[in-house]
């Protein structure tokens, strides 16, 4: 059904990703009613369209959690609250109107009067850098992948990785349990990567389960209608080195733009938006930044810091949404939810 094209609401919340979804919530808590854009044709941020199947340790509670379990359990924290998803576009325009309330605009011309503006864009619109090499593009999606949405789709396949960081090793450690051979190329010995991760990619090549191709890069694809037969690689003096593949998985990072929202004339701290860490307020009344979009002293790129920053600002936005009323503090266990 076409999104209607104005809405009135008490907040807006850009992103829905972990932390935009737990600001619902936070926000639901205080009596502030969401509305929620986000790029994406689906809730989830980087943790549904990048790696639904990769666990996640650091939450609280949750000694291992799928990130797209995580995104399901967030959405269903947050439906009491009844929040209005635009998805699939992008947050265009954000005017100061003369009541002082804000009015935001996307992409898809939807606009949305709001007391209170709380961005949670995480590291804003994004996509992977790709390698450059010729003719990437035939095999792309079909045995080229840049993220890993489902591991079984990997068993028995003949595994391919590029790349020295977390994501990188986190899969090869993964996908070593059901792939039918998993290489490992990096440009370097040393992969950048958690000392546990570390010792057990170690463990993974001397026991035969891993094949460490380093120091190597990247150098050239084989391969006939979409499908990769051979990933070809070169030392640094120019030697090369075939690998028999059916897929390649080259982890080099995420392209990253904040677009529209640079400028917003929001004080910025290279690509992030300053806040004030007791409030989460950017330096613009009525706007608030939460999650890895968002930086102060000290700052840890982290999902729980993240929701620690959302409950501030649902906090801090109150007395701007409910004008001359007080906010008395209570629990979760003491207030409940709608419903419970």
């Amino acid at each position: 059904m076409a999104d209607t094209p104005f809405h009135s609401t008490d907040a807006c919340i850009i992103g829905a990703g972990p932390v935009g979804l737990f600001t619902v919530f936070q926000c639901g808590m205080v009596r502030i009613k969401c509305h929620v854009v986000d790029a994406l044709d689906a809730v989830g941020g980087q943790c549904a369209a990048l790696y639904p199947e990769k666990p996640i340790y650091d939450v609280p509670a949750q000694p291992s959690i799928l990130a797209g379990d995580l995104i399901s359990t967030l959405e269903t924290q947050a439906a009491p609250f009844k929040p209005t998803y635009h998805l699939g576009q992008q947050v265009t325009g954000l005017t100061r109107q003369d009541n002082g309330r804000w009015l935001v605009e996307t992409s898809k011309g939807v606009k949305i009067d709001c007391a209170v503006v709380i961005i949670a864009a995480g590291a804003g619109a994004f996509g992977p850098n790709r390698p450059p090499l010729d003719g990437i593009e035939q095999y792309e999606s079909q045995s080229v992948f840049y993220f890993v949405k489902s591991r079984e789709a990997f068993r028995n396949k003949r595994v391919v990785i590029a790349g020295g960081g977390d994501s990188a090793v986190d899969w090869a450690l993964s996908l070593s349990e059901l792939a039918a051979s998993v290489s490992l190329i990096h440009r370097r010995p040393k992969f950048r990567c958690a000392p546990e991760s570390a010792a057990r990619l170690k463990e993974l090549s001397e026991a035969g389960k891993i094949d460490l191709v380093v120091p190597y890069q990247l150098h050239s694809l084989e391969g006939e209608n979409g499908q990769l037969s051979t990933v070809r690689v070169a030392d640094l003096d120019g030697n090369t080195r075939d690998l028999e593949a059916d897929v390649l998985l080259p982890f080099f990072g995420l392209a990253t733009s904040l677009g529209p929202i640079s400028s917003w004339g929001l004080e910025m701290d290279k690509s992030h938006i300053a806040i004030n860490q007791g409030t989460s307020a950017t330096s613009v009344e009525g706007i608030f930044a939460v999650g890895d979009v968002c930086s102060y002293p000290g700052k840890l790129k982290l999902i729980l810091t993240g929701f620690a920053e959302a409950a501030q600002a649902a906090h801090h936005a109150y007395p701007l949404v409910h004008k001359g009323e007080a906010l008395h503090f209570e629990h979760s266990t003491s207030m409940g939810t709608p419903g419970a």
